[in-house]
Formats: C-alpha cells, sequence, structure tokens
C-alpha cells in the first residue's frame, strides 16, 4: 500500500474541523465551551457525548469513546487510518499525493478502481432501468411494490432491474468506454469457452447491490421473477473477484452499521428482502449472510460495533438443523447469540408485513433465547426418548459449550444442559473434559501451547483476533464441583488499534507512538498502586496537559514546572508514567505537550486516559454570573493547584515510606535493639516531615 507523506496528513489535520465532521453524524448543541449530543456509539436519552472544540478531541462519558476527528472517523465509518485521513482529504479537498509505488502496485490498485468504478456504473444503469425503462417498469417496480417496499426504501438499498436482454450491459458499458475485461472480472459479464462469445450475467431480474464497508458497489445479487424453466436459479450472485469477497461481505450492513453500534445488537436473517422489509419497518440494524454459511471475516466485520447477535429464523426445520451448525462460529469468536424462531410458514420479511414493526419487536422480545439452550431444547427434542440419539445430542451440544471463551458462561451452560436432559451434572463434566481432551491438538514442537483467545479490549475492536479459545492439551477442562479450568486461559492478545489488518503499521502515516503495545513506563515495582497515590500522580499530569503553556507567578510555565519537580519522583502508575514520559519528551524537544497530538498515540489506553484527562463532565451554569456570583475557575488558581499537587504526592511518597519502614521494624530481630533504633529515628523523621506537608496542605490529620 502506498504511504500517504507526512505533509499532507498535516495539511488534512489543518483543515479538518472537528465539530463539522462529528456534526454530520449527530446534532450537536453547545453548553459553555463544549458542543453536546447522544453518543453516536450507543443508545442513550441524555446527552453525555462532548466535543471541545478548541482541544479537537471527542468523548463520551457514557461507553468511553474518545480521541481526535481522525480516530472519529476511524470510530464511526470502522476503517483505517489512513482510509480515515482519505475520508477527511476528500471531506475538505485535500489531494492526496501518495509516495510513489512499484510498478506492480500501481497496477493492481488501478485494476482494483477500475472495477469498483464499472461496478457503481452498472448499479446506476440497473436503477436507470428500474424507472425509465417499461419492462423495468411493469416487472421489476411492480415487484417491489408487491412485496410492499416504499421508494425512500428503494432508493436507500439502490435497487435495480437488469433488462431480459444478452447484452444490455455488455453494449451500453462499451458504449460508455468501458473495457470489457472489466466487466468480466467483476461478473457482470460472462465469457463462454466454446466460441468465445459473451453476454450479461444478470438478465429479467431484480438486482440487489452489494456495499463494502464504505458504501461501494462489490457485487450484486439478482431474483429471476420469470417462472418458466428456462428462468434459472431463483437467485443468482456475483462471483468472486479482487473486490468481491462474499465471506467478506455481509448485506445490508453499510445501511445498518449505526443502528447496531446504537442498539448495542445485531439481528442477522437469511435474504436481502428479509435486510429490506426490517429496515423499512424501522427494525434497521439487521444484516444477512445472503444464503452462504457465516465466515470468521463476517464475524469480525459484526463484532466491530456490537458483541451481541440475535439470529432470526423461520419456521424451516430442516433449514434450522443446517444453520445451526454454522452459528458456533460465533460463540468461538466470544459474541453473545440469541435465536429466534418464527412460525411456521413465516420468515422475518413475511411476519413483519403481516403484524407491523410494534409487535414484530414484542414477537422478538418475548421469544429470544439464548444459543445454547435452543439448541439443547431442539436436541433434545428431536432425540426424544432414543437413548442413542440422547447420547449423540448431547454431544452435539457440547461440541458448541466448547467454543465459548468465557469459562463462567460455560459452567451456567452445563447447568442447564444438565437440567434439560435431566442428566447428572458430574456425568456431564466428565463427558466435557474427554470430549475437549480428545479434540485438543497436540503440543507444539518446543513445548508451545497451542491456546489462543480473542481479545476484548474496550467494547468492539474491528482488529481484535479471531481465533477462539483452544482447550489446553492437559489438565482438566472441569474440575469435580463444576469449576472450569484450563480453557481461554491463555494470555490475551495484546490490544491493537482497530482496522490496520494486512496494512503497514500506522506509524508510517504519521500515526505517533511507541511499536509496543504494553505500557513502557519506568513504574518501580508490580505491586498495587493504591488509589491515592494514582490520583495524586493523575492530578500532576492533568494540569501539564491541559496547561502547558500557562505560566506561573514566577514566569515559568506549568509544563516546566511540574516536570522539574517530579523529575527525581519515579511515578509508580505505569499508565501515568508513560504520559509522564511523552511529556517530557515534548519538553526536551523545545515544545510544549500537546494533547491534541498525544491523542492520536496508537495504544488505545494512552488515547483514553488522554482523552479523560482534558474534557470535563460538567461545566459551570452561566445561571452564577447572571446572579453576580462570582465563581473561581482552576485557571485563576493555577498557582496554588501545581503547589498543592506536588505536595500531595511529596506526601503520598512519605506515607508509603512509614508504611514500608514500620513493616521493617515490625520484621526485626527483637534482640537488634542498634538497627531498631536506626530504623525509629528515620520513621520520626519521615512522620515529621509527613506532618509538615500535612500542615501546608492544611490537612488536620495525617493519614
Amino acid at each position: 500500500m502506498a504511504l500517504i507523506p507526512k505533509e499532507t496528513i498535516d495539511q488534512v489535520l489543518h483543515y479538518a474541523d472537528i465539530v463539522e465532521v462529528v456534526g454530520d453524524f449527530v446534532s450537536l448543541k453547545k453548553k459553555g465551551q463544549n458542543l453536546w449530543a447522544c453518543c453516536p456509539f450507543h443508545h442513550e436519552k441524555s446527552p453525555s457525548f462532548s466535543v471541545a472544540p478548541a482541544k479537537g478531541i471527542y468523548k463520551c462519558f457514557g461507553c468511553g469513546k474518545a480521541g481526535d476527528v481522525v480516530r472519529f472517523v476511524m470510530d464511526v465509518e470502522s476503517v483505517s487510518y489512513p482510509e480515515a485521513i482519505k475520508w477527511l482529504a476528500k471531506k475538505y479537498g485535500v489531494e492526496i499525493k501518495e509516495e510513489e509505488r512499484t510498478p506492480e502496485q500501481q497496477l493492481a490498485q488501478n485494476e482494483r478502481d477500475s472495477q469498483y468504478i464499472v461496478s457503481d456504473w452498472a448499479k446506476n444503469r440497473y436503477k436507470t432501468l428500474l424507472r425509465e425503462s417499461e419492462e423495468g417498469e411493469s416487472i421489476g417496480w411492480a415487484y417491489l411494490k408487491e412485496r410492499g417496499l416504499n421508494q425512500q426504501t428503494i432508493e436507500t438499498f439502490e435497487l435495480g432491474y437488469s433488462l431480459d436482454k444478452w447484452d444490455d450491459v455488455l453494449n451500453s458499458a462499451q458504449q460508455a468506454g468501458f473495457d470489457v475485461k472489466y466487466l468480466e472480472k467483476t461478473g457482470l459479464v460472462v465469457k463462454r469457452e466454446e466460441d468465445g462469445r459473451r453476454y450479461d450475467r444478470f438478465r429479467g431480474r431484480v438486482m440487489f447491490p452489494i456495499h463494502n464497508i464504505s458504501g461501494r458497489v462489490v457485487g450484486f445479487g439478482a431474483r429471476t421473477l420469470r417462472r418458466d424453466e428456462k428462468a434459472g436459479a431463483k437467485y443468482l450472485n456475483s462471483p468472486e473477484s479482487e473486490i468481491y469477497h462474499k465471506s467478506d461481505v455481509l448485506y445490508g450492513l453499510f445501511q445498518a452499521k449505526q443502528a447496531i453500534r446504537q442498539e448495542e445488537l445485531c439481528y442477522l436473517v437469511e435474504g436481502y428482502l428479509d435486510v429490506i422489509s426490517l429496515h423499512q419497518g424501522g427494525v434497521k440494524n439487521v444484516v444477512a449472510s445472503s444464503g452462504t454459511s457465516l465466515t470468521e471475516g463476517q464475524i469480525r466485520l459484526i463484532s466491530r460495533y456490537t458483541d451481541n447477535v440475535t439470529v432470526l429464523y423461520d419456521g424451516d426445520a430442516a433449514g434450522i438443523r443446517a444453520a445451526l451448525r454454522g452459528l458456533d462460529i460465533i460463540l468461538e469468536n466470544g459474541l453473545n447469540v440469541r435465536v429466534v424462531l418464527f412460525p411456521d410458514g413465516d420468515d422475518p420479511d413475511s411476519y413483519i408485513r403481516k403484524v407491523g414493526d410494534q409487535r414484530f419487536r414484542q414477537f422478538v422480545e418475548e421469544n429470544s433465547q439464548d444459543f445454547i439452550s435452543f439448541k439443547t431444547r431442539l436436541v433434545a427434542k428431536d432425540a426424544a426418548n432414543d437413548p442413542v440419539k440422547k447420547a449423540e445430542a448431547i454431544r452435539e451440544v457440547l461440541q458448541s459449550i466448547a467454543k465459548v471463551p468465557d469459562p463462567l458462561k460455560r459452567q451456567v451452560f452445563l447447568q442447564q444442559t444438565s437440567a434439560t436432559f435431566h442428566i447428572d451434572e458430574q456425568v456431564l463434566i466428565d463427558a466435557y473434559n474427554k470430549q475437549v481432551k480428545q479434540a485438543a491438538p497436540g503440543p507444539r514442537p518446543g513445548g508451545g501451547s497451542s491456546a489462543g483467545s480473542r481479545s476484548n479490549e474496550g467494547s468492539r475492536n474491528a482488529g481484535a483476533s479471531s481465533a477462539g479459545p483452544r482447550p489446553a492439551s492437559s489438565g482438566s477442562a472441569v474440575q469435580p464441583g463444576g469449576q472450569l479450568t484450563g480453557l481461554g486461559s491463555a494470555r490475551p492478545t495484546p490490544a491493537t488499534s482497530p482496522g490496520y489488518d494486512d496494512e503497514l503499521p500506522p506509524e508510517a502515516y504519521g500515526y505517533m507512538g511507541d511499536e509496543e503495545d504494553e505500557p513502557t513506563g519506568d513504574a518501580l515495582d508490580n505491586e498495587p498502586v493504591p488509589d491515592a497515590q494514582q490520583s495524586c500522580e493523575r492530578e500532576v499530569v492533568r494540569l501539564i496537559l491541559n496547561y502547558p503553556a500557562q505560566p506561573l507567578a514566577d514566569g515559568v510555565p506549568v509544563a516546566e514546572y511540574l516536570l522539574g519537580q517530579v523529575d527525581e519522583t519515579p511515578f509508580r502508575t505505569p499508565l501515568y508514567a508513560d504520559l509522564l514520559h511523552l511529556c517530557t519528551q515534548a519538553v526536551q524537544a523545545g515544545r510544549f505537550p500537546d494533547a491534541r497530538e498525544l491523542v492520536r498515540h496508537d495504544r488505545a489506553d494512552i488515547r483514553a486516559a488522554i482523552s479523560d484527562l482534558v474534557t470535563e463532565p460538567h461545566e459551570l451554569s452561566p445561571n452564577w454570573i447572571t446572579h453576580s456570583i462570582y465563581v473561581p475557575r482552576e485557571l485563576d488558581q493555577l498557582q496554588v493547584a501545581c503547589e498543592n499537587a506536588i505536595l500531595r504526592l511529596n506526601k503520598c511518597n512519605v506515607e508509603r515510606e512509614l508504611t514500608q519502614c514500620l513493616n521493617t521494624m515490625n520484621s526485626l530481630d527483637p534482640n537488634n535493639v542498634e538497627e531498631y533504633l536506626a530504623q525509629m529515628a528515620i520513621f520520626k523523621s519521615l512522620k515529621q516531615l509527613d506532618m509538615q506537608l500535612a500542615g501546608m496542605l492544611g490537612t488536620i490529620i495525617s493519614r
């Protein structure tokens, strides 16, 4: 992938207005210095999403999402850093001059771009034919109206119609100047091997454009409206291409992604019309696997927006059993899966058209059940009184339970399965352990384990590992008494920034930060850091980030003053030690620490901490000024705030040394009087210093 020069990134960041960008997605209202809105990342009634224009930062005090304008685009569009830069560049008219690529890279990019362009042209051609051709109007449009779709819905999903002719798209595309090879590569045109004749793949069909996550058309689904034997398959899809990979696309996700994020739930259905009908009925957080078995790529797409999936099935029992086998992959990736079964003869499309959206939602809520319980009841019913079938049914359920990464959930599911099948829980646990051990792969060469786990950094991370847990090859999976062990116990993979899969590291695009994902600060030890110590260290960093260049009484800037005071006082909280190190680096480089730059750090914990430190959930009401009541601001008392921050930090360190000294005294040999007296002298000196600090802070009782 070509690199975006740093100068171009700087230009994009210069023009990008966070208020304008965020305002494209939510309605912002000014309150004090900041602007507020309901969060676009989760559902809420009272606004807790704040944008600070002066600092170029947003933060939701409900779900914790935070960052700068680039991070907002990455989060809201689920794209990578370079894609977010390109998104902003397009919005603000900044030309992206990517660094020179190799001829092979240039050719590959041109090939993909050409396929995107011809697919978009075909979409527009089909849309035009639907409304402006006699055949499209009388057949395609009439069919969509018969299915109850209104014009707005048809336009939202960009539905169209292909004429029942062999060469309409072929001839029209060539007349428009498109190379026929791109028509073949995207599957719009088929070339016969026998005689080299080319013809349109889609003829006399309603067309369903398939969009990728960014809204670009990558392929098509097509439904025939003919009833004769020559009509072919009822549904016909585009073949795999360089831009269309069925395993990495979910139909309707482009239209549904915001609703999924806000509802914190994704409905999964089977067909195109299921998605479209539910969307029109107000149930917009719905996607379809388009009749294919669910893949890990599709699960990763869903997990960018939510960890909760509800699968909506029609009443076809045979179809349900087949589909159930493919849902273990959702469990394996750590998502919460529920199932809703509609009455016989109904699917989501027909049911919502029959009862309306309110009764549809009520039915889904009342009949939703977790996947393991649903599967257990289903296979138990099929097994009936046949002991052999019952044993096989139990093994089938245990296979699904083994896919669940959370050991607590596994334990609950085992208890439920025991109750459903009326089998002793310990017997079930023994069977589970045996099955897990048999399925476990042997140890890797060099003693490495094959266990893996899915990282759940934050709520939903677009680049989290989806390998799923695999059982360890030794030790019991479940101990007597039902306590789960040995599964999902591997250390999670380090949290990484979402959207960087198969791309150059973000640093190549000007994204700052250390290469390591683990904290790198100079923490003194691995002992738990007391809350008071963390609070004191946090306050020092907060003052540096909020008022770095603000001069104090003697003219020394806040950043220089505080960094000088703590120069020989290592922080014990790793996160704040790392933040202090970044601030020190900035000052040593001759500049003040800038939260707008630091918030683009590639470590998620640093981004979140900085956003938290420089934003406030509350602001003073203007009514104080209206009533002529003066309320002092922190800026007016900055000298006192900085001095008190250092005093409190020093007091915490002294109290820690007092505790250590007291512990040393208690552990001494009673006969070692000399050492005891020496420690007592140190203790008295520290106690006296502690009392002095307490007096300076105005605290009466030393803690």
